[in-house]
């Protein structure tokens, strides 16, 4: 077996990336406080074709150093936006129709497997804090809350981590209906 070169990978330009149709998806980072981690995400949400990401709180924004290392350029591909205060981020979301879901370990919430994604609804993802999680306030405002299933002893992923296997399930899901 052969692994693909750059050329035989066909990658998007920047410019048509940013032209075509992305998944009805937003990602909003609750006050994250790795700027690594924030790179990361901007790299899967480049990946997933998720159409914005907003950053939150105190979570570091480009340009920043450390973003720029683990983002390897998708802040220049992915369209995103900066709120200081959350909860505003979750009221524009919500008077844009989107079914905002908490990704959080938390009483009621349900199991990332068996949730049914549904192609016609438009999501936005929160992740919080790699400490605290997602503010009280934002779990106050959520549809719905989520849970990625671990049996290990930590039951804990990295924010990073986390987002992309949210995103795997999401998008598969939704791509194959």
């Amino acid at each position: 077996m052969k692994k693909l070169s750059l050329q035989e990978l066909n990658r998007l330009s920047v410019d048509e990336f940013r032209s075509i149709k992305k998944h009805d998806v937003c990602v909003v980072l609750d006050s994250i406080r790795s700027a690594s981690n924030v790179g990361s995400v901007f790299r899967t949400c480049d990946a997933f074709l998720v159409e914005k990401l907003y950053l939150c709180g105190y979570t570091a924004k480009p340009p920043h150093k450390e973003i720029q290392k683990t983002a390897i350029g998708a802040t220049e591909s992915m369209a995103w936006t900066y709120f200081e205060e959350v909860t505003d981020c979750i009221q524009l979301l919500q008077q844009k129709g989107y079914v905002i879901l908490a990704i959080e370990q938390a009483e009621g919430a349900k199991q990332l497997g068996e949730f049914e994604w549904e192609s016609t609804k438009k999501y936005a993802l929160v992740f919080g804090n790699e400490v605290s999680g997602v503010s009280d306030a934002v779990m106050e405002m959520i549809d719905d809350c989520l849970e990625v299933p671990q049996w290990g002893t930590k039951h804990s992923l990295n924010i990073s981590v986390c987002t992309g296997v949210v995103l795997w399930d999401l998008v598969r899901s939704i791509t194959t209906k």
